[in-house]
């Protein structure tokens, strides 16, 4: 409570934590709650001691590839480092109110749409990739299967070394434990929904 002129009391209203800041706090405890030490967490991960650190200081902004690897190394799901809201069914989840992790070192945006429920085992987001970028990732926690639905532009998606070309309107599912990467090899936006389903045992929502 703070007083103001008038001598009454108002209530200060904290604003919400960024979202670095949200990542910042949850990798931090995610560690804690295993007793990791820096050194476990990246070999657990697969991130370097000196970028966990400043992710925890909240000193750096990983790309999308880099908070994959720290998800999987705790076996937690993606958007547990973006958002920990739980939106119960039915509940409709308005334009402009979701969580936004962009544009990372590769033009890539990930927007959550849906955060993980743990009853359905799956997590949604609008991806976005900007003309010419490029998202390579490692493979994700085995039991990690993804949907992706081209909305706009056109997705050039390699699984296994393979690539093959996603025209707006056209979509795919592949296990996600290989290396995959996204690309726009064209001049415009290129906009996807990205559905992450974990098989039991595959993620929890901590």
């Amino acid at each position: 409570m703070a007083e103001n002129d008038s001598g009454t009391q108002t209530q200060t209203i904290e604003p919400p934590p960024t979202i670095a800041g949200h990542i910042a706090g949850t990798v931090k405890r995610l560690r804690k709650e295993r007793s990791w030490s820096l050194d476990r967490t990246a070999g657990e991960t697969g991130v370097s001691k000196a970028m966990l650190g400043q992710i925890e200081r909240g000193e750096s902004s990983p790309t999308v590839s880099t908070l994959w690897k720290i998800a999987s190394g705790f076996r937690v799901s993606f958007s547990t480092l973006f958002d920990s809201a739980k939106p119960a069914l039915g509940e409709l989840h308005r334009n402009g109110l979701e969580s936004v992790w962009g544009d990372d070192s590769v033009g890539m945006k990930a927007r959550l749409l849906f955060p993980y429920d743990p009853l359905l085992g799956f997590e949604m987001f609008m991806i976005e990739l900007a003309p010419g970028a490029l998202s390579e990732s490692s493979p994700h926690a085995s039991g990690v299967v993804e949907h992706i639905v081209v909305i706009e532009g056109q997705m050039e998606l390699c699984i296994d070394g393979r690539w093959q070309t996603l025209h707006e309107g056209e979509g795919i599912r592949f296990f996600a434990d290989r290396p995959h990467s996204m690309r726009n090899a064209t001049d415009t936006r290129l906009r996807c929904h990205d559905v992450i389903h974990y098989l039991p045992g595959a993620a929890s929502g901590a």
